[in-house]
């Protein structure tokens, strides 16, 4: 069976790893290199530092039908997808069978940020999806689904890397099912769909009028990148770590801090803050932070 890749970021890595251990993969497909801040030196992404090492061909199209001819010559029995960042054309989709590593439990949060999404809304469980590439978003049937349990205290950054051993694990085993030709798709419930916009940088700002779970949401669930932020004297404060305080301060956006400890009021109550980062400095605990910053 010839397979084919299609990944970009660290989410990516570790299925194309165990793919490649298990079965071999012929070709992978990843976004264009970055430029560095000064324009100098190209950034690779995460999935072609990977394939290098892993001396697999790789691909950079800018658009992916830029590499069509190259693709049929290649009759790829296989594709797997894992946030690579472009659509599939039409035309790709009808030369094989596109499968889909998507982080969520389909139909629920179709889209870019699926994870970020699921702990910013408080779901009690996210997980893995793995279905077959259609020409409509993230709405193609279903082969295995699998979840994992989130809670206030789920990060991110830690999720995600969750969800990509899960990933790894689960398609190796997809490969194996439609090696025996011998596997059925389940149809997703379209009505139920629900979809996970791009963040933007709106949804960055913490708004200290919202409660106090909603905001620990927020905030745990853009770390560690984006990173939400609030403002004090127009310098812009990133919180990566937080959790609900006992402590009620009654004005939203209010702050409370000794040598230790830094809370900040919400609509009901106040949230603790336990790491945070001012600008161009790297993210403290904040302990640490307090010794160097006055917010009096």
């Amino acid at each position: 069976m010839k397979i084919a890749f299609m990944g970009t970021p660290n989410f990516a890595v570790s299925a194309l790893e165990k793919l490649h251990h298990t079965f071999t993969v012929d070709t992978v497909f990843t976004q264009p290199p970055n430029k560095s801040n000064r324009g100098m030196k190209e950034i690779l992404s995460p999935i072609h530092q990977v394939s290098n090492q892993l001396n697999i061909e790789v691909r950079i199209p800018k658009f992916l039908n830029d590499d069509f001819e190259f693709f049929k010559i290649k009759n790829f029995d296989l594709v797997i997808v894992a946030a690579y960042g472009q659509i599939i054309p039409d035309n790709f989709l009808k030369q094989c069978l596109f499968i889909n590593i998507h982080a969520s439990l389909l139909p629920k949060w179709r889209g870019a940020a699926p994870i970020q999404r699921s702990i910013m809304n408080r779901d009690s469980e996210t997980g893995i999806s793995i279905m077959k590439i259609v020409k409509e978003l993230d709405a193609g049937p279903v082969l295995i689904k699998k979840s994992i349990p989130i809670n206030l205290d789920s990060k991110h950054g830690e999720t995600e890397e969750t969800l990509s051993q899960l990933g790894a694990d689960l398609i190796v085993q997809t490969v194996n099912i439609i090696k025996t030709n011998q596997y059925e798709f389940e149809e997703q419930d379209h009505i139920h769909a629900s979809y996970a916009k791009k963040i933007t940088k709106d949804d960055e700002f913490i708004d200290w009028n919202l409660n106090a779970e909603n905001i620990v949401a927020k905030i745990h669930g853009l770390s560690p990148k984006p990173g939400a932020y609030f403002l004090y004297n127009d310098e812009k404060l990133k919180i990566f770590e937080c959790r609900i305080s006992k402590k009620n301060i009654e004005q939203p956006g209010k702050i409370f801090c000794d040598k230790e400890t830094l809370l900040i009021g919400c609509r009901n109550g106040s949230i603790e803050v336990l790491e945070i980062q001012k600008p161009g400095k790297n993210k403290q605990p904040v302990k640490e932070f307090l010794k160097g910053y006055n917010f009096n």
